[in-house]
């Protein structure tokens, strides 16, 4: 294992066509695209159930979420190249540390990538009735991760332009329903606040396990470091500022769908923003609307992950610890990366439906919170270590305490989550975490013979004798 490995470094100094550094706005853009995604537009229901305790939940989850953001700014001072929480752990703990951080954030993409397209379908079903049929169903939900994968290999320059639209389009049904709910908001639509009957701490964590889904991506910008222009300055900046922004309009849309929708309604609810229009308006226009605006929000999401589950692999695959098909890259994106992950992702899909479980997105969403937490868990850690070790930056020591304090409130809140996702969640992202041991060992030893010398050179070089024995120095 490597004690102190070089961080990869980044790729885009090279010049390649079709590629373009993301400067600020873009980078901003790619933090609060992931981040509001498309889980926001289906979490209202599924939180439903837990009550507006919910609401708690959030303002906790909100906290423990910049306490992230400021600390993945700290770490991309640090270390501004394409990798994001693989290269904080692999730079403090070792190759080992590395891997689990990346195969485990390789599989919250590609499961985010599963849920987000569940959550589309939904909203697709408002348009199209495809709930009727569940080959039409799951036709759908592959479609929707397919079409984004198409834009990344056309290159980031492409990648770029369709985060923007994305994110601008997405604000038109958000701040639609965020500022027209309080109009028609009424506080008996909000329902009990504890809704389970079970423990408030215990409600709190759960709802906020589901909740952690519409947060996941606030790493975005460090993940893609090497393709921010200025990483230093810039990822930082667009870390806290993707977060605030998305914050602000998470909790005005999610208190705003809670008091115009009925309770028993929401918690059934497939697609709760469009009911929300519509019971503010009346008819489907407005639901109908919000969908279209939902789904291409949706694709933004996918877009932007599709981009991340690929950095990340590619980062570990420069430095041998998986395989090497993960350099590949294309017009500035790795194409096996994207292929590979949109593939897992679509078996995914099609086993949860036809598995015949109920809740699927609830069941998608809680094994990437399990999964999310591992990158963020070491990532926190990795800023403990380097504070605690003596190799923060020259900075006064009123800033040292300031940072630990962050770090270990990021470290605490991701522990939190992990028991608050559950048995079931947590029983299937420790199986994917394992399998990951199998891919490391088998990486591992493959570096280690390619590393050996040929058996006739270490024989050659065993029998040379040294070069006083053959040349001996004359007496004085």
């Amino acid at each position: 294992m490597s004690t102190a490995p070089t961080p990869t470094r980044s790729d885009s100094d090279t010049g390649r066509r079709h590629v373009r550094r993301f400067g600020l706005p873009i980078a901003t853009a790619l933090v609060m695209g992931n981040i509001i995604g498309g889980g926001i537009f289906l979490l209202p229901a599924s939180v439903a159930p837990y009550g507006t305790i919910s609401l708690v939940a959030f303002g906790v989850l909100t906290l423990g979420a910049l306490a992230l953001a400021l600390v993945f700014g700290r770490l991309a001072r640090r270390h501004p190249v394409t990798g994001g929480p693989y290269v904080y752990a692999r730079a403090a703990f070792g190759d080992f540390a590395g891997f689990l951080s990346a195969w485990s954030y390789w599989a919250t993409a590609w499961v985010s990538n599963a849920a987000l397209a569940v959550a589309a379908v939904g909203y697709l079903d408002v348009l199209v009735p495809v709930h009727e049929s569940k080959a039409a169903t799951i036709a759908a939900a592959l479609a929707l991760q397919w079409l984004p994968a198409a834009a990344n290999l056309a290159g980031t320059r492409y990648v770029g332009a369709v985060q923007v639209v994305a994110t601008v389009l997405k604000f038109v049904p958000l701040l639609l329903v965020a500022a027209g709910g309080f109009f028609f908001f009424d506080s008996a639509n909000l329902g009990p606040f504890r809704a389970d009957g079970g423990s408030a701490l215990g409600a709190v964590s759960a709802s906020a396990a589901i909740l952690l889904f519409s947060y996941l991506g606030v790493e975005s910008a460090a993940v893609s470091a090497g393709e921010v222009r200025d990483p230093r300055r810039n990822v930082g900046r667009a870390t806290v500022l993707g977060t605030l922004a998305a914050a602000a309009l998470y909790l005005l849309t999610m208190v705003s769908v809670l008091g115009t929708v009925p309770h028993d309604r929401l918690v059934g609810s497939s697609a709760p923003f469009a009911d929300s229009v519509n019971l503010m308006f009346g008819g489907t226009w407005g639901g109908t609307a919000v969908a279209c605006t939902a789904l291409v929000s949706m694709l933004g999401a996918l877009n932007g992950w599709t981009l991340l589950s690929a950095q990340t692999p590619y980062a570990a695959a420069r430095d041998g610890l998986f395989p090497q098909v993960f350099t590949v890259k294309r017009r500035g994106v790795p194409t096996a990366g994207v292929v590979v992950t949109v593939a897992l992702a679509s078996l995914l899909t099609v086993y949860n439906y036809t598995a015949g479980s109920g809740g699927v997105f609830e069941i998608l969403v809680l094994v990437t919170t399990f999964t999310a937490t591992v990158p963020y868990l070491l990532s926190a850690a990795a800023q403990i270590h380097f504070l605690l070790s003596g190799q923060a930056d020259r900075v006064q020591r009123s800033r040292l305490a300031r940072d630990l304090l962050l770090a270990l409130t990021a470290f605490g809140f991701s522990l939190w989550l992990v028991a608050g996702s559950g048995y079931a969640a947590v029983y299937q992202g420790v199986l994917f975490l394992f399998a990951g041991v199998l891919v490391y060992a088998w990486m591992t030893a493959a570096r280690k013979r390619a590393e050996a010398p040929a058996p006739g050179v270490e024989k050659a070089a065993e029998t040379v004798e040294p070069a006083e024995a053959v040349n001996p120095a004359p007496v004085a």
